[in-house]
């Protein structure tokens, strides 16, 4: 992480109350590592009796519930989820009495993680950013004008049910200075003496204290409140730094039972792909677990990468819908350690000639969507969901397994990597992941995949039929599943229907709404049409149909104008 000096001032002025409030966190270990250092301003609607209340709830808040939210978000959704929650409450709590009606708050926040800085912001306090000698305001004042008045705020944490936040990042240079300050302190002094003062405090408290003393000594009417954050020095890039060190680790041999490995002795080879080994091992204590690695002939960064990314996602997806990573003493070799359970695998149990009746079928169905629901609560798509990656175990507990092409919007943070394979199997994929200019998977593309998930159970067939690697498909209307399974009920067909549907509008946009068509089931069944109109299955059929009355009829007068 950075190495930050800060320093902070609040001054109550002539006013007979100070209604600003500040705060920072600057927590350590694995949370400063996730969620970085974060630091706010507040300040409380004028000569609002409840204008104090307001901002220190909105600022304790913020620096409590922020480090709250799961690691495996992106820091503006975390600061934006967190932020609107502490809106309704004050909302909420405005409205109970005539004494609290109206309180609300300016809120300025900057999050400092890794190589990278994070803005939110509402209100009219200010964000500045000194760098190279130039000041400037990051935020946008949210005011309206008034020719009597003082600015009158347009947007507050408290003052509206629907709040619209500034949020805004950039990259972190050494010796960059962040100030965060009410507008006792910039209304007072204006940007150039501002800079003038950052520049000549070279200790961020020292700076902090003399904005707010010269603003209230130049004759500020209201609280001086500042806050005042110094970068002095950078982290190395965290995922490239941690590849370097995984690099320094050799990749393991190809393993053969009985052969050992840090403890670890070697039962059976799982699974081999293009790229990774899975490998059943025991311990010491005889407890088995499936060992993670890279294929040797894949030894390079790239590999290495997806790897680290794969075990950091797997770490914080700690829910039973998911194998486990277990800790283990430092590694000679690359590799990590998963939970191992006894099962088999749907595309096994396809593979050994199971007949997947309708109700299992629901019922398997329901569960990869809890599962896959808890995984989208933590802003994780999975990219390649199927029969492979759904394991039963001998309790009948369902798993969903392979992380490797999983993304999280955390991961975007100014430490980029290649992927070592394309995202996903192609006949899982929806119809936009395969167009020209393709979308990003999202949690609706997962939704997808689940869809012809179980649409392979029951049929042993794909909806669109089997697509292959680097082919072109084209996407007309999913084959209705009782062509090959007549004894499906129409409920669940409507279901499936949906779920695949070509258009993504057309689908289910969460697995919630997913789980609950299922569980509903024949109770309230869904209405989907069958076959869509020829325009919309072939969107160049009226482009074709022009042209060629267009022909005829230039055709016709040709004609005419030969036989005169």
């Amino acid at each position: 992480m950075p190495q930050i000096s800060l320093g902070h001032s609040s001054l109550t002025g002539p006013r007979p109350r100070n209604e600003d409030f500040c705060g920072a966190a600057t927590p350590e270990g694995p949370e400063l590592d996730a969620k970085g250092i974060l630091a706010a301003v507040a300040d409380g609607v004028g000569g609002h009796a409840n204008g104090r209340e307001a901002a220190e709830y909105t600022v304790r808040g913020l620096l409590s519930d922020y480090y709250a939210t799961p690691d495996t978000w992106a820091v503006n959704k975390s600061l934006d989820t967190v932020i609107k929650a502490l809106n309704r409450w004050l909302v909420a709590h405005a409205a109970r009495t005539r004494e609290t009606a109206g309180m609300a708050t300016t809120l300025s926040a900057i999050v400092l993680r890794g190589r990278r800085y994070y803005l939110a912001h509402v209100g009219d306090s200010r964000i500045y950013r000194l760098r190279g000698g130039r000041l400037e305001q990051l935020s946008t004042d949210h005011v309206w004008e008034h020719p009597e008045l003082k600015n009158v705020l347009s947007r507050a944490v408290g003052l509206d049910a629907h709040l619209s936040v500034d949020y805004a990042d950039g990259e972190l240079e050494a010796g960059n200075v962040f100030a965060l300050m009410s507008d006792g302190i910039w209304g007072q002094l204006g940007d150039r003496k501002i800079a003038d003062i950052l520049q000549s405090e070279a200790d961020p408290q020292a700076a902090a204290t003399r904005l707010a003393v010269t603003a209230e000594g130049g004759g500020s009417q209201d609280n001086c409140t500042a806050l005042v954050l110094r970068v002095d020095a950078l982290p190395a890039e965290r995922l490239r730094d941690n590849v370097a060190r995984l690099r320094q680790l050799p990749l393991p041999p190809r393993l053969k039972p009985g052969q050992q490995l840090d403890g670890l002795t070697v039962d059976a080879l799982l699974h081999e792909s293009v790229v990774t080994l899975l490998y059943r091992v025991h311990d010491a204590r005889g407890q088995a677990c499936v060992l993670k690695t890279l294929r040797p002939e894949h030894d390079d960064p790239q590999a290495a990468a997806a790897l680290a990314h794969e075990e950091w996602l797997a770490r914080r997806v700690s829910d039973a819908w998911f194998p486990q990573v277990i800790p283990h003493p430092p590694r000679s070799h690359l590799y990590y350690l998963m939970s191992w359970h006894d099962g088999a695998t749907l595309k096994a149990r396809l593979d050994n000639g199971h007949r997947f009746g309708s109700g299992e079928v629901a019922e398997l169905g329901a569960r990869i969507l809890k599962g896959l629901a808890a995984l989208h609560r933590l802003s994780i798509v999975h990219r390649d969901i199927k029969p492979d990656n759904l394991h039963v175990d001998a309790e009948g507990r369902l798993r969903i397994l392979d992380l490797g092409v999983a993304a999280a919007d955390s991961q975007h943070d100014g430490q980029a990597f290649e992927e070592i394979n394309n995202p996903g199997t192609p006949s899982y994929m929806a119809p936009e992941l395969h167009a020209a200019r393709p979308v990003p998977a999202s949690e609706q593309t997962d939704l997808y995949a689940v869809g012809v998930t179980l649409y392979q159970l029951l049929t042993r067939k794909y909806p669109y039929g089997e697509i292959e690697p680097f082919q072109t498909p084209k996407f007309g209307d999913p084959v209705p599943p009782t062509r090959y399974r007549p004894d499906l009920p129409a409920w669940l067909e409507s279901v499936l229907l949906k779920a695949v549907a070509r258009d993504p509008k057309a689908r289910f946009e969460t697995a919630e709404e997913f789980l609950l068509a299922l569980e509903r089931g024949a109770h309230r069944p869904l209405v989907v049409p069958r076959k869509s109109p020829l325009l919309e299955r072939d969107p160049q059929l009226g482009l074709k149909i022009l042209t060629a009355v267009s022909l005829v009829a230039n055709l016709l007068m040709l004609w005419l104008l030969l036989i005169r």
